[in-house]
């Protein structure tokens, strides 16, 4: 659960791997092209977006219409991804052992938080939505199952970094890119790991509008029985109905619960 993606490309680039298929990895970085900005895209942006030639791109999107996952809008030719992609990753949650253990514990922090308790796992340098328990309450962002979010300047993501060493912290916040998200975001490595350190005192770590403007973090991680950790709670409270000090107040306690209640019950 926590091997950073794309781990194929820690081997040597020396050595070629005979294992490693590079259509399978094409068709992936085809199906990663599409997003909320790239909705639809034609041949030839397919091709720039993957670095792919463009033959190569025809061969790949080819296969995948095939198969059923990618489709061409008959007016305009531009291909877009179809539901049928959603059965990878539904397939991953089904197997995910962490969600039905969570999924009480998130409901009871959304009952007594009135705010939407999320789950995330890590992926990479970046948290991954797996579960969501949503409350009638208005979210300023839609933050979806299935959503990737930084490690460097979310809540959940530095709670789960709290719980690694100091070396291997400090090589992930520098491998990560840290734009500025908004003008909140800290983006100097010493500063996020002074935060980092922070969560480790209190159990719970934040961040105030640094992803969205509008939008709090308060998370705080899970750990296996080995002590290692699988994953953090987080609820977003938002600015217009929370201050800072107030969400770590009464916001922080439920959040540190729910994760030691998840972490109590997990037994791997």
């Amino acid at each position: 659960m926590n091997a950073p993606a794309g781990s194929h490309a820690a081997a040597d680039p020396e050595r070629p791997d005979p294992l490693f298929n590079q259509s399978l990895e094409k068709g992936l970085e085809v199906l990663r092209a599409f997003s909320a900005v790239h909705r639809t895209l034609t041949l030839s942006e397919l091709a720039a977006l993957t670095g792919m030639t463009k033959s190569s791109a025809q061969r790949t999107v080819h296969t995948l219409e095939r198969l059923g996952y990618v489709d061409k809008h008959p007016q305009t030719r531009r291909f877009r991804l179809t539901p049928k992609v959603m059965e990878i990753g539904y397939n991953y949650l089904a197997a995910d052992a962490l969600i039905p253990i969570a999924s009480p514990y998130l409901s009871q922090l959304a009952n007594a938080s009135g705010e939407t308790a999320n789950l995330t796992e890590p992926v990479g340098l970046d948290m991954v939505y797996v579960a969501q328990l949503m409350t009638a309450k208005h979210m300023p962002v839609l933050t979806p199952v299935g959503m990737r979010i930084p490690m460097y300047c979310t809540s959940s993501g530095r709670a789960y970094l709290s719980t690694l060493p100091d070396a291997q912290v400090r090589a992930m916040l520098e491998a990560s890119t840290r734009v500025p998200r908004t003008p909140a975001t800290l983006t100097d490595v010493d500063a996020i790991f002074e935060r980092v350190v922070a969560c480790r005192g209190v159990g719970y770590a934040c961040n105030e509008e640094e992803l969205f403007l509008g939008d709090m973090g308060v998370g705080a991680p899970i750990v296996n029985s080995q002590g290692v950790a699988v994953g953090a709670v987080h609820v977003s409270p938002p600015a217009s109905r929370w201050t800072m000090a107030e969400a770590q107040r009464k916001l922080a306690p439920l959040v540190i619960e729910c994760a030691w209640a998840i972490s109590r019950s997990i037994g791997h």
